[in-house]
């Protein structure tokens, strides 16, 4: 199974809208989303990556200032020379309940030392919820190519 990648933030003031009750602006959610999926990504293929899209971004409930929010991110899918990272951002409570903000699916292409792509270690899902994971980045890559 590969590695969990975990990132966390403090919600601070730069990371807000002006809203009565400040919330996390999306945007900074993607961008966090981005590089802890970036950091699993070269974690797991040991060579630099390069974003191709983040899929399936869906805001289940918000963030606000002084929020806690973890991030966990791993591996789902490899093709020959990309692949997918599934990122599931939270909400944690002072008593480390947590509430899921969201679920995104990001895809990376592993870059050589010239900038081109290159082969990355493939992955065989292992338990059932591995083996549906796949099933499932299959059905986007299917989707995203267009077949």
């Amino acid at each position: 199974m590969p590695e969990i990648t975990t990132s966390v933030q403090i919600v601070l003031p730069q990371h807000c809208n002006g809203y009565k009750k400040p919330r996390l602006f999306g945007g900074q959610m993607m961008a966090w989303i981005d590089i802890v999926g970036a950091v699993a990504a070269r974690r797991y293929t040991q060579r630099a990556v390069t974003t191709v899209c983040i899929e399936n971004l869906t805001f289940l409930n918000p963030a606000y200032l002084n929020d806690t929010v973890v991030q966990e991110a791993q591996v789902t899918w490899t093709g020959n020379t990309s692949l997918e990272v599934r990122v599931d951002s939270y909400v944690e409570q002072l008593d480390g309940t947590r509430k899921r903000v969201n679920r995104a699916y990001a895809v990376f292409v592993a870059l050589d030392d010239h900038d081109n792509p290159t082969p990355v270690p493939s992955f065989t899902p292992v338990t059932d919820a591995e083996k549906q994971e796949y099933a499932a980045a299959l059905e986007r890559r299917r989707m995203r190519l267009g077949k």
